[in-house]
């Protein structure tokens, strides 16, 4: 009869360990925990890291598929786009809305976000979420 109630209590307490990555339950209220989504290649790192391993990709990625439009350049067109987008259920970047500065600019921000591969969804309390982004772009000819 021991042997059962040890099973029984360690099941119970491995499966409230469980749920500590997505939220918890203290008394009656319920905390969900969003999740990020999971850049490729951050998948073995482990709780806050993932997400900082995701913000630390998403800026690399910024900067090296950055181009100015060559026409804005040299009309000196300069300015700030804010770019708004979902990673969403299945991995991939959605763009909501690309505001700011003029189209070209605006044409090559969304064109710097779509450009992001796909990865693992994030998550909120445990399911598969869209999560929302918003990104600055600054166009500065330096002239």
């Amino acid at each position: 009869m021991k042997p059962i109630i040890f099973i029984i209590c360690f099941l119970a307490s491995f499966s409230l360990f469980a749920q500590e990555e997505w939220g918890g339950v203290d008394k009656n209220n319920v905390t969900l925990k969003e999740i990020a989504p999971v850049w490729p290649g951050c998948e073995s790192e482990k709780g806050n890291s993932k997400s900082d391993c995701f913000d630390k990709n998403l800026i690399q990625h910024v900067i090296k598929n950055f181009k100015y439009p060559m026409s804005a350049y040299k009309n000196n067109v300069q300015g700030k786009v804010i770019v708004e987008f979902f990673i969403n259920q299945e991995g991939m970047v959605e763009v909501k809305s690309v505001t700011g500065a003029t189209k070209a600019l605006q044409d090559e921000a969304k064109r710097n976000i779509l450009a992001i591969p796909k990865m693992k969804p994030g998550m909120l309390g445990g399911k598969f979420r869209e999560i929302k982004y918003t990104i600055p772009f600054t166009f500065k000819t330096g002239k």
